[in-house]
């Protein structure tokens, strides 16, 4: 290993960054995590994780009270930086990097010869040979890898995240992670940083390799998924149970179907497509096809909804699940979010959100007067039309009895 990292500033506390500086800070490192939200950064320093995942909590008090992990509005010098900020897209699902653009334009006055950039956001071919460009606007005083890749003075990598919610602090540290540098010596560089807490493999190539590496992996997922919910069309369309047609075609020894769903969320898979489909839109037919499969989904079951409340004069709707997996408190591109929001524009009767690992409703639902955020047992106390959107163990674990005089939806196939 070559020269020790004493100090990591992460500018983006959030869901990736805010694990990986808990990874850092207890393997000895001084991390401090930058970001532009005060109530975030005021969470962090009282010791309150932000966001809900699994054994975050405890570890995050340990090495905010050992002094080993701060917050901060302002980043500050470093060994090493990590640029952990969302890339959303735009209205014609064109890459959005004003957040990575901006993380770059904070940390480049606190730059210093021999430090370590490291883009972890998810981002387009090319980004991080764009940001050491961005840095060298910047930073005219420094030698950055894009024009002087045999003695920088900066090293610069990409090294996507690849964790599943819920498990973050485990595959954190487990997962084999792939380090993608603009010339060779940036990729050793980050991959000594990243050995300081991964214990699975760590793989090194150059930087729009790594990037496409990442957008690869949730374009397959995405294609995947999108077979499954065109599948369960087709399937509602024939009259026959798409479960059990799942559930027999995977006995198959080289068939594994995934199981449909209500669309695709998070700020994974429901995005990253599109980064590809933006770089090479002629070449990218089947992953623009699997996209908009995916998102017509949610529509579907607008629709099955409004077929089955119709029955009623003044119907009461029990959506049960906001996020966009089960078992999280994530709501980023959930289809479940855009799914009430269109029931509740259409008007289709009053809604009762049960959404267990939240305390509010989000501000696309939170004004109407026609939704409200209630208990399990209240909702279907009250309910006419039962809709399955997460698959949360305790909805789950919920008796069928409770579901006897009702409509049900149930787009997750929980209570076949």
């Amino acid at each position: 290993m070559g020269e020790r990292f004493g100090s990591v500033c992460i500018a983006g506390i959030g869901y990736i960054g805010l694990p990986t500086a808990v990874a850092l800070a207890t393997r000895g490192v001084r991390v401090l995590g930058y970001d532009i939200s005060e109530r975030t950064v005021q969470a962090v320093n009282d010791r309150r994780s932000p966001i809900v995942e699994p054994d975050l909590a405890a570890e995050l008090a340990g090495v905010v009270s050992s002094g080993a992990l701060r917050a901060s509005t302002q980043p500050e010098p470093a060994d090493a930086f990590i640029i952990a900020v969302p890339t959303p897209f735009g209205p014609d699902h064109e890459p959005d990097l004003a957040a990575a653009r901006a993380a770059t334009t904070s940390i480049a006055p606190v730059l210093a010869k021999g430090a370590l950039v490291i883009v972890e956001s998810t981002c387009p071919p090319g980004t991080t040979e764009a940001l050491s460009g961005w840095l060298g606007e910047l930073r005219p005083d420094l030698r950055m890898p894009h024009e002087h890749p045999d003695d920088p003075d900066v090293n610069i990598a990409y090294c996507p995240e690849r964790v599943l919610p819920g498990r973050i602090m485990v595959e954190l540290v487990s997962n084999d992670r792939t380090v993608g540098g603009i010339t060779p010596r940036c990729a050793q560089r980050a991959k000594e940083l990243y050995e300081v807490f991964c214990e699975g493999e760590i793989f090194t190539t150059n930087a729009r390799t790594a990037e496409m590496v990442k957008l690869s992996e949730n374009a397959f997922r995405d294609v995947n998924i999108a077979f499954a919910n065109e599948l369960s069309l087709v399937c509602d369309a024939l009259g026959v149970d798409v479960w059990e047609v799942i559930g027999l075609a995977n006995r198959h020894p080289r068939v594994s179907v995934l199981s449909p769903g209500p669309g695709v969320g998070g700020h994974c898979i429901a995005v990253d497509p599109w980064f590809i489909i933006d770089a090479a839109p002629a070449q990218s037919r089947l992953m623009r096809t699997a996209r908009e499969v995916n998102d017509g989904k949610p529509a579907w079951v607008v629709d099955q909804v409004m077929g089955a409340a119709a029955a009623f004069a003044k119907p009461v709707v029990a959506c049960l699940g906001l996020a966009f997996k089960p078992d999280v408190d994530d709501l980023r591109e959930s289809p479940a979010v855009e799914i009430v929001h269109r029931l509740a524009q259409a008007g289709v009767g009053t809604l009762l959100v049960v959404e267990p690992h939240v305390e509010a409703l989000p501000a696309v639902l939170a004004d109407r007067d026609d939704v409200r955020l209630v208990s399990l047992d209240e909702a279907l106390a009250a309910a006419d039309v039962v809709v399955n959107l997460v698959d949360h163990s305790a909805f789950r674990a919920l008796p069928r009895e409770r579901l006897a005089d009702k409509q049900v939806v149930d787009t997750r196939g929980t209570w076949r």
